[in-house]
């Protein structure tokens, strides 16, 4: 009776530890799932519009909305900011609009990999969404988009 016990225990352990590893296999199958905005930038889709985060050719962040069919929205009461750059010496971007889109006030600072936190308000008193990521500049080897930017699907949605 005590083997049949130890033996069923095994068993179980055995099919939940293999359950588990297919469910992480499967969440981390996902993260690599992202689109690409319609300038082949970040796409934060944790929010309604969409936030498309590009680095312009001045080094200034450029901040879109998007909808969900992939199309650019005036800016409403929207408030981002961005922080990003070295830990003890963060390089803090505040936001004003120009035509469609918002643009910030000073260049990233100099760095290939910068961590970057965006916090993004859909009105002035709303609740913070937080996205985290490395604002990686270098290129992608198999796709247009930057690193910080890549798909990892390298499919039409990368595409500009």
């Amino acid at each position: 009776m005590k083997s049949k016990l130890i033996t069923t225990l095994l068993s179980l352990a055995m099919a939940f530890t293999v359950n588990a590893a297919d469910k992480e296999k499967h969440d981390h199958d996902h993260e690599h799932e992202a689109k690409a905005g319609p300038t082949g930038s970040k796409l934060i889709t944790e929010v309604e519009p969409h936030v498309e985060f590009f680095l312009n050719k001045d080094k200034k962040v450029e901040i879109r909305f998007i909808n969900d069919e992939m199309k650019v929205v005036a800016p409403g009461e929207q408030v981002i900011s961005v922080t990003l750059g070295d830990r003890s010496a963060p390089t803090k971007l505040s936001f004003t609009k120009e035509g469609n889109m918002l643009i910030s006030d000073k260049a990233v600072p100099e760095g290939n990999d910068l961590p970057t936190v965006v916090q993004i308000k859909a009105t002035p008193d709303a609740k913070a969404v937080t996205e985290k990521f490395n604002l990686n500049l270098a290129q992608c080897p198999t796709c247009e988009n930057k690193e910080y930017a890549c798909t990892w699907a390298h499919g039409e949605e990368g595409k500009k």
